[in-house]
């Protein structure tokens, strides 16, 4: 039995950090994952800026209500369902995620929890657990599934490698050329014909 394990942001929908960054014009947020491999620091640094801006969960959940899943996104994912289970792992947060999950047919996912306190402002934020994309297709693997995975940025490259399968998709330059191993992918024809490709051979 297999379980498809996807990222969220850059895979899914559009990255919620940019679009917020945008929305505020604070040039500062528009570091992601993507270019730091260091999640506590990047969080450290975001909520930093928040309390600078005196900027809460509000302002962002305002701005996660306007964004939309990728062009193709939700048949994507609805085919992939049709054979396959999936979970969307994710370190971002269920404060941020459930709007989005309601417009991508409400699939499973696996993310992380903010700290807010009474006034809005974000405080801190809590990981389900430590190594949360590699900690949980491990867990997986010792329920007695194999996985495959698929993300965008370096704190997805832990869990395609430990995976049975796994794949860059629209990723960085940097990340592809570091991780030439790994097969990059740009479009969700090519993402589901690869997934599609390891469930049979191995059904």
């Amino acid at each position: 039995m297999f379980i498809v394990c996807l990222d969220l942001e850059g895979v899914l929908v559009p990255e919620i950090w940019i679009e917020f960054a945008k929305e505020t014009g604070i040039e500062e947020l528009k570091k992601t994952t993507r270019d730091e491999p260091d999640y506590d620091k990047l969080m450290k640094y975001r909520l930093d800026i928040l309390k600078k801006n005196s900027l809460g969960l509000k302002e962002i959940q305002e701005t996660i209500s306007k964004i939309d899943p990728m062009d193709g996104a939700k048949e994507f994912l609805d085919e992939l369902r049709s054979f396959a289970q999936v979970i969307i792992v994710s370190d971002t947060f269920y404060q941020f995620a459930q709007p989005l999950m309601k417009k991508l047919g409400y699939p499973t996912i696996f993310c992380n929890n903010l700290i807010v306190g009474e006034n809005g402002q974000i405080d801190d934020y809590q990981m389900r657990v430590e190594n949360t994309k590699l900690t949980t297709v491990r867990a997986l693997q010792t329920a007695g599934f194999e996985t495959v995975a698929s993300g965008d940025s370096y704190n997805d490259l832990s869990m395609i490698k430990a995976s049975k399968a796994g794949f860059l998709f629209r990723s960085t330059d940097e990340i592809k050329k570091s991780n030439p191993e790994i097969k990059a992918l740009e479009t969700y024809e090519e993402l589901l014909s690869e997934i599609k490709k390891v469930v049979s051979k191995n059904n």
